[in-house]
């Protein structure tokens, strides 16, 4: 079978796109409006060996994503649709080693969450901060693959004896799933997805081999580096059954970004999920941290055409996790659903706090050991206030997100997007954007943003459509949320925001984050 990327007669061309996560993968095509169809999805375990690590089976990553792209494509021939580009999404810094001859993890893979060689990470950070912020955007940090594989190969026997070999190959999950698409023929990673592993140079579109070969990874073993947009080979016929570009491969939040719109500079996202991030484009300029705001990372956004677009991130840990925990563990609340109902019904939290630090605080100061709040409780305070607190506690946490972000910058932001299953509170809307200041638009399609970005970064680079920009642009505008409050009173509520988390953030500081 011959590589093609037009569709033949009667039949519209699709994009398959993959969206592989930390806890499940979605594949699904998008079509030549830029809408998603036949969307598959496969659940995929994560487990914890003990409180610092975090892992997963590379094969199951692999299975599970082929499964969802089988399914995706037989549902797409059914209807007349005919794939003829791929394109990856996948999550960030998660690090698979494997075997070149069996094509079998020589062991778990290990996540971007995993923690376990923070302290050694820790003792280096006087070295090397200065040098890694300037020149990768992100601090030595709690967590390295490159660290995490260099201890694979001088104590894990099957490791080391495929180093010996020549046999050992190593990358994130968008190297693996590539190298298994292809059938083995290519080795390499794109810009968004090295950015995330703290070994990238964000000037330069290289790897940082001295701070490599510091944490004690044999630089050859490092995977090409490409475009998101340079194509990562074809497939192997007899793995999903054409032969077509693999064209794109992202990071998720970086394929989100584009897919919410987030291609020129003060273009901005939010993602609300298990927890919340905050990307912004920078454009070609490249943000420093500022003294006094923690855990705002720059990273590459897109590498488009040989040129990189940059971006801002920050996250915050607990959001939809914190209504979780309300719900199913404290039973304060049914269903996230009807917090948001009863918060509708309260005009003001009647001076109750929540302040969702449920896993530390990351923005505006890094605080790891931070724990959360429920304070301010009076015997006027009634379960819809409390679930009116609950809410401005998440939209102010946001708040010191995109606080961050400006901060960095010395810019407002342009526009924002919203998306995510907890977006879909109108009340949490509401509230965040008088928080924000800024009209919030809250897309169509969100939950499927990474499948759609990463797939019009691959379409464009096909001809599907004429630019990136057009099919981005072409997508029907969601629900805006307009801001109500004056900006004095915005300010007070702000302040008194920032007073209430003053003693949460009281402790030592710790490592940066560097999800």
């Amino acid at each position: 079978m011959t590589s093609h990327t037009t569709a033949g007669p009667g039949r519209r061309p699709g994009v398959l796109a993959v969206d592989e996560g930390t806890t499940g993968t979605r594949a699904g095509v998008v079509r030549p409006d830029g809408s998603v169809a036949h969307v598959a999805y496969r659940p995929i375990g994560v487990d914890h060996p003990d409180r610092d690590s975090v892992e997963q089976d590379a094969a199951e990553i692999w299975t599970a994503t082929l499964a969802v792209c089988r399914d995706a494509l037989a549902a797409a021939h059914a209807d007349g649709t005919e794939v003829t580009a791929v394109a990856l999404s996948t999550q960030r810094a998660t690090a698979v080693l494997w075997d070149r001859e069996s094509g079998r993890p020589l062991t778990p893979a290990v996540v971007w969450q995993d923690r376990r060689h923070a302290g050694d990470l820790l003792a280096l950070e006087a070295e090397w901060d200065a040098d890694l912020l300037a020149r990768t955007g992100r601090p030595v940090g709690s967590r390295s693959p490159f660290l995490w594989a260099a201890r694979q190969i001088a104590a894990n026997p099957r490791v080391a004896e495929a180093a010996k070999d020549g046999r050992l190959l190593f990358g994130t999950v968008d190297t693996w799933l590539a190298w298994n698409l292809t059938g083995g023929r290519v080795y390499a990673t794109t810009a968004t997805n090295a950015c995330s592993t703290g070994g990238y140079l964000l000037r330069e579109h290289a790897w940082h081999t001295g701070w490599i070969e510091r944490l004690g990874f044999p630089v050859e073993l490092l995977p090409e580096l490409r475009a998101d947009d340079e194509g990562m080979g074809v497939t192997d016929a007899s793995v999903l059954g054409l032969a077509v570009p693999v064209a794109a491969s992202m990071g998720d939040q970086h394929a989100a970004l584009i897919a919410l719109g987030g291609l020129d500079a003060g273009d901005a996202m939010c993602m609300y999920g298990t927890g919340t991030f905050a990307d912004a484009a920078t454009g070609t300029g490249i943000f420093p941290p500022v003294p006094g705001v923690d855990g705002v990372l720059a990273q590459v956004g897109r590498r488009e055409g040989g040129t990189s677009q940059f971006s801002l991130e920050a996250y915050c840990s607990t959001t939809g996790s914190a209504l979780r925990w309300l719900c199913e563990d404290l039973r304060f609340f049914r269903t996230p659903a009807e917090i948001g109902e009863l918060a509708a019904k309260a005009e003001s939290s009647a001076g109750a706090w929540f302040v969702p630090a449920l896993a530390g605080v990351r923005t505006p100061a890094w605080r790891p050991n931070a724990t959360a709040a429920l304070t301010g409780l009076t015997l006027a305070t009634g379960r819809a206030e409390l679930a009116r607190a609950v809410l401005e506690g998440i939209a102010h946490s946001v708040c010191d997100l995109v606080d961050g972000v400006t901060a960095t910058t010395g810019s407002p932001l342009r526009r924002i997007r919203v998306g995510g299953g907890v977006a879909g509170s109108d009340t949490l809307m509401r509230i965040q954007a008088d928080l924000i200041g800024l009209p919030l638009e809250r897309v169509a399609d969100s939950a499927t943003a990474s499948l759609r970005g990463t797939a019009y970064l691959a379409g464009a680079r096909q001809g599907l459509w004429p630019s990136l920009q057009t099919i981005v642009e072409a997508q029907p505008v969601g629900r805006v949320f307009e801001p109500s409050l004056d900006p004095a009173e915005r300010e007070a509520r702000r302040a008194a925001w920032r007073a209430v988390l003053a003693p949460r953030l009281a402790g030592p500081g710790g490592e940066q984050q560097t999800g």
